[in-house]
């Protein structure tokens, strides 16, 4: 057994987790999806959950208090190439493929996360036209919430430190892939389909309202100033963190004494990890594979 890998990996709930992702790669590929459906895109750590909510709230946030009160958004949100251990009566385990808990989902629409390059998306979903949001945030940013998640999620192997972490990053050696790949990819595609809305975590945490409000003119909707207040306010990380179906404190795969799943929610917090040194080989290798001058983001606001 690579001695990476952490023991929780075999035991979290009595079921090997080494290929949380890749379970049902099959079913993934093979995924049907629906003219309605919503897709939201993310490299992991740029704003999935932050999104999720918010788009659930546009759609369903006045039409069910319940909802918002007993079911974590994960659920609600499903993670398209996830699988996931769950008790059964009797004490046994089994895996629950995220493809199948979607397909089930009673919404319309039906709203989806992934953190798949594009072009691993399942098919259906160009095939269906459906709209699709991509988040993308700072490669600095991104890496440092990146390794605080990995040190607390049970289904990852060890990050590692913070160094080892940080050139595994440059050198795109993630479940996801490349980070440069990632965004870069998601961005060329926005050029020829035109249901693709992309926005960026820095816009979001700069003008929260702005952004609900081109996120309502992309999906058609027409929710009140009162509405998307409402919902403003409840995306706030302060609101987020105490918020017990969204922080993710009911998901057994979470180690809450290593770290909060929802953390700050700032833009620059990677001067807090990276040394000079770091910084400047980080920059460097940015400029060699961040070729595009159409796409830039903001390490600071």
């Amino acid at each position: 057994m690579d001695s990476s890998l952490r023991p929780e990996l075999f035991n979290f709930l009595g079921v090997p987790m080494i290929h949380y992702y890749t379970n049902n790669w099959d079913g993934v590929q093979n995924f049907q999806a629906r003219q309605d459906d919503i897709l939201l895109a993310t490299y992991p750590r740029s704003g999935t959950t932050w999104t999720s909510y918010a788009l659930d709230l546009l759609y369903f946030g006045q039409k069910s208090q319940q909802r918002q009160e007993t079911i974590p958004i994960y659920a609600r949100v499903p993670h398209l190439e996830a699988t996931l251990p769950v008790k059964q009566p009797g004490s046994t385990q089994a895996l629950i493929k995220e493809t199948e808990t979607a397909d089930k989902l009673l919404t319309s629409p039906r709203i989806m996360k992934t953190h798949l390059p594009v072009q691993f998306v399942p098919k259906s979903f160009w095939e269906q036209n459906c709209r699709i949001i991509y988040v993308g945030r700072n490669a600095k940013d991104t890496v440092v919430s990146y390794f605080h998640l990995d040190r607390m999620t049970k289904m990852h192997p060890e990050p590692g430190d913070w160094n080892t972490f940080l050139q595994r990053f440059m050198e795109g050696k993630m479940v996801f892939g490349s980070w440069y790949d990632h965004v870069n990819g998601w961005w060329k595609k926005m050029q020829t389909y035109s249901k693709l809305h992309y926005m960026f975590y820095e816009d979001l945490i700069e003008d929260t309202g702005q952004e609900i409000d081109k996120l309502c003119s992309f999906l058609g909707l027409s929710a009140s100033t009162e509405e998307k207040e409402s919902i403003r306010s409840k995306v706030q990380f302060s609101d987020m963190k105490n918020n017990s179906m969204v922080n993710h404190t009911t998901f057994k795969g979470l180690n809450f004494n290593k770290s909060s799943f929802i953390r700050k929610g700032k833009v620059g917090d990677w001067k807090n990890h990276f040394t000079v040194a770091q910084s400047e080989a980080f920059d460097e290798d940015y400029k060699q594979k961040m070729k595009d001058p159409t796409l830039q983001f903001r390490t600071k606001i």
